[in-house]
C-alpha cells in the first residue's frame, strides 16, 4: 500500500477542475493546493491565525477539526466541512475547494449553496496582563503598601485581595526594575507578578488524561495558536489496563492512591516542561491549565480516594467544575497557573465527556446527534437541544492497541490499515516495517477477514477447507494446539525479526471492545425512540484511529450501519473541548449547565443489555426490533421511560 494519495482541487467560481497533485500522507493540503498550481497563500505564515487558506473538503474522508479551525473559522463553518489548509494533513484522497479571497472586513466564506457566515471561537481566557509603573512607598506619614501601590494601577475590576504567594514576591519585584513590572489576573484576581514588561507572554495547556494515554497542547492565550503537543502513555497503566484494574490496585489504601497520583503528576509535570522547551516558553508564563480526564483519572490527579467510585452506585465524590492554584495540586511545573477541572456527568462518564460535548456542540444540535468516544473507558452520549442521554460503554484498551499480543498505539511501525485479496497487505505508520498493530490497523483486518472469509460471524479463524482458499492466504494460518492465528507479515516482512501476528484471543478482545461501543448505542437509541434513520449525524471521537477506516467500523458492527455521509470522525474530542475551555471563559462555564441537563442512563439496570451486549459480539449484521421492543416494554412495566 502506498502512502501517496492523489488531491483534486476545483475552481471556487463555477466548481470546475483547477489542478491535481499527487502528495504523501501528513502533508498538509496547503501543500497538496499550492502543488496542485491553487491560488491560495497563507499570510499568517502557516500558523493557524488568520483564515487566508481556508479550503472546503468537497469529497473523500475528512480530517478532524484542530483548535485553530474551531478559533478562526467557527463550528458552523467546520461542519460545512470547511478547514485551515495550513493546518489540516492530508490523510486519504480527496477533493476541495479553495474559497475565494475575503475583504478584510468581511466575514463571509464559501459554503454549500452560497456563503455562510462564520462565528469563529471568542477568545476570552479569563487571563489578563497589564504592564505598570509603579513606586515603593516613600514616606512614613501617609505610609501606604507595596500590594496598594500596585493594585492602585490596575483596572478597576480587580480583587485587591492578594494571594500569600504573590505577596511574597510583591517586595522584590516593585524594586527590582524601577517599578516597572507586569501583574497577571484570572478572573480579575491577581495570581503572579514579575518584573518588566511581558505582557506577550501568555500561555495555557489543556490536557486529556486517559485511562491509556495522556495528551496535552501547549496554547497561546491571545491569538489561540497551537504551539506544542505533547503526549503518551498513561504511567498508572502497569498498575491495570482498565479502570476497574486502577481503582482495585487503589482500593481502601492511601499510599497506593498516593502512587498512582504521584505518576501522573509527575508526567503532567514532564509534559509542561516538555511543552514550553518545544516552543521557546517560560514555564512561567503558564497561566491557566484545564484538565479533563474520567471520573477515576480526574479523583486520582486530584488525590480523591476513587474506591467508592468502584463500588454501586458508583458515585463520583464531586460533579461540578473545579478552580485550583497550581501549588495546591500540586503542578510544580507551572507553578503561577490556575488549574480548571470540568465537571463530572456520572461515577464512569467524566469531564472528558463533558469536554466532547462542547467540541460537538450536540447540545445546541436541532437535530439528534450521537457521539460516542471510543476508548478504554468508551461513553455515548445521544440527542440535542431538548435533552441529552448518556451511557459508559467500557471497552477496555483493546483498541488502543493493550490486551493484543502484538498490539501497540498509533505511532511509526504499527500496522494501520489492512486490505485482503489473495494475499494480505499491510499500510504501515510512517511506511516502515510493521513492529505491531494499533486500533485502526485491527479493525481494518478483522473487516477483510469477514469479506476473505477467513473468519465466520461469530469471529471463529476458519479451520477447514483451506484448499478453497488462494494459496497466499492458506500458508498465513497458524495452529499450535489449540491455538490458531494468521500472519498479518512474515518475519522476512516484519521490522522485528519475528512474525507479526493476530490470535484468536485477539479477534476475541476486539469483538468484547466494540460490542460494549456497539450495545452502548443501541440501548440509547432503544431508551429514547430513536431509530437509525432518526439519527442524523454520528460522531466517532477517540486520538486510537486518527485513520480509522468507517467501512470496517460499519462492517464490524463498532458503529450502526448508518450512510457514510452521516458519520463524522471529531478526533479527540475531549482535548478539542479542554482546548476550547481554555481558551473561553463562558465555554467553561457552561460545561456545569450542560452536565446539569444530561439523563444518566446505567446500562447495568436495564434487564435486556446483557442480551443485546452478547449479540453485540457477533460480527455481522442483525434486525434489533424485537430486542429493543423488549426494552421498551420493560422499561415501561419499571416507570423508566
Amino acid at each position: 500500500m502506498t502512502n501517496s494519495v492523489e488531491v483534486r482541487v476545483v475552481d471556487s467560481g463555477d466548481g470546475g477542475p483547477a489542478g491535481v497533485a499527487t502528495v504523501r500522507v501528513g502533508e498538509t493540503l496547503l501543500d497538496a493546493a499550492m502543488a496542485a498550481g491553487a491560488d491560495i497563500s497563507a499570510t499568517c505564515g502557516r500558523r493557524g491565525k488568520c483564515r487566508s487558506c481556508r479550503v472546503k473538503i468537497v469529497d473523500g474522508d475528512m480530517p478532524p477539526p484542530t483548535l485553530q479551525d474551531r478559533v478562526q473559522l467557527g463550528h458552523d463553518a467546520v461542519l460545512e466541512r470547511f478547514r485551515l489548509s495550513c493546518q489540516t494533513q492530508v490523510i486519504a484522497p480527496c477533493e476541495i475547494m479553495v474559497a475565494p479571497p475575503r475583504a478584510e472586513t468581511g466575514h463571509q466564506i464559501l459554503a454549500g449553496t452560497g456563503d455562510a457566515d462564520m462565528g469563529s471561537l471568542d477568545i476570552s481566557s479569563g487571563v489578563e496582563k497589564t504592564f505598570v509603573e509603579a513606586v515603593a512607598p516613600m514616606e512614613e506619614d501617609n505610609q501606604s503598601t507595596d500590594a496598594q501601590e500596585i493594585t492602585d494601577k490596575l483596572p478597576g475590576a480587580t480583587d485587591t485581595t492578594v494571594p500569600l504567594a504573590v505577596l511574597r514576591r510583591i517586595p522584590s519585584v516593585l524594586r527590582e526594575d524601577s517599578g516597572r513590572l507586569t501583574a497577571t489576573t484570572f478572573a480579575n484576581r491577581i495570581i503572579h507578578v514579575e518584573p518588566g514588561d511581558t505582557t506577550q507572554h501568555m500561555y495555557g495547556m489543556a490536557f486529556d488524561i486517559g485511562t491509556t494515554s495522556v495528551v496535552g497542547t501547549l496554547v497561546d492565550l491571545r491569538s489561540g495558536e497551537q504551539l506544542a503537543d505533547v503526549g503518551n502513555v498513561n504511567p498508572q497503566a502497569v498498575h491495570g489496563g482498565d479502570l476497574m484494574s486502577r481503582i482495585a490496585f487503589a482500593q481502601f489504601d492511601e499510599k497506593k492512591l498516593a502512587t498512582l497520583r504521584g505518576e501522573i503528576l509527575k508526567a503532567i509535570n514532564a509534559f509542561i516542561v516538555e511543552a514550553c522547551a518545544k516552543a521557546d516558553v517560560g514555564v512561567e508564563h503558564v497561566y491557566k491549565i484545564v484538565v479533563v480526564g474520567n471520573t477515576c483519572m480526574h479523583h486520582i490527579f486530584l488525590g480523591i480516594d476513587t474506591s467508592h467510585v468502584g463500588l454501586a452506585p458508583y458515585a463520583p465524590v464531586i460533579n461540578r467544575s473545579i478552580l485550583l492554584a497550581s501549588s495546591e495540586v500540586p503542578l510544580k511545573g507551572a507553578p503561577n497557573a490556575m488549574v480548571c477541572l470540568l465537571p463530572i456527568i456520572a461515577g464512569f462518564v467524566g469531564a472528558d465527556t463533558t469536554a466532547a460535548i462542547l467540541a460537538t456542540k450536540i447540545h445546541e444540535s436541532s437535530e439528534t446527534r450521537c457521539l460516542v468516544d471510543i476508548g478504554t473507558n468508551g461513553e455515548v452520549v445521544m440527542g440535542s437541544k431538548d435533552g441529552l442521554m448518556a451511557c459508559s460503554a467500557p471497552a477496555g484498551p483493546a483498541l488502543e492497541g493493550g490486551q493484543i499480543l502484538q498490539g501497540m498505539r498509533a505511532a511509526i511501525g504499527a500496522i494501520e490499515k489492512v486490505h485482503i485479496d489473495d494475499d494480505v497487505h499491510l499500510g504501515v505508520i510512517g511506511d516502515q516495517k510493521p513492529i505491531g498493530i494499533c486500533g485502526s490497523g485491527l479493525i481494518d483486518a478483522v473487516a477483510n477477514m469477514i469479506d476473505a472469509e477467513l473468519i465466520d460471524g461469530a469471529g471463529r479463524l476458519r479451520n477447514r477447507d483451506f484448499d478453497q482458499l488462494p494459496e497466499n492466504l492458506r500458508a498465513r494460518f497458524k495452529s499450535e494446539g489449540r491455538a490458531r492465528s494468521i500472519v498479518l507479515a512474515f518475519v522476512e516482512e516484519s521490522g522485528i525479526d519475528e512474525e507479526i501476528i493476530l490470535t484468536q484471543m485477539d479477534i476475541r478482545q476486539l469483538q468484547l471492545a466494540k460490542a460494549a461501543i456497539y450495545a452502548g448505542i443501541v440501548m440509547l437509541q432503544t431508551v429514547m425512540s430513536v431509530a437509525d434513520d432518526d439519527l442524523h449525524e454520528l460522531y466517532v471521537c477517540g486520538g486510537f484511529g486518527s485513520y480509522i477506516n468507517m467501512e470496517s467500523a460499519i462492517k464490524i458492527r463498532l458503529v450502526p450501519n448508518l450512510p457514510l455521509e452521516r458519520i463524522s470522525y471529531f478526533g479527540n474530542a475531549a482535548l478539542m473541548g479542554a482546548q476550547i475551555a481554555l481558551l473561553s471563559e463562558t465555554e467553561r462555564a457552561s460545561a456545569d449547565k450542560i452536565v446539569q441537563s444530561i439523563e444518566h442512563v446505567a446500562l447495568a439496570t436495564h434487564p435486556a443489555f446483557q442480551e443485546i451486549f452478547v449479540e453485540a459480539c457477533n460480527l455481522i449484521d442483525i434486525d434489533h426490533k424485537e430486542v429493543r421492543k423488549k426494552i421498551r416494554r420493560e422499561a415501561q412495566e419499571t416507570a423508566v421511560i
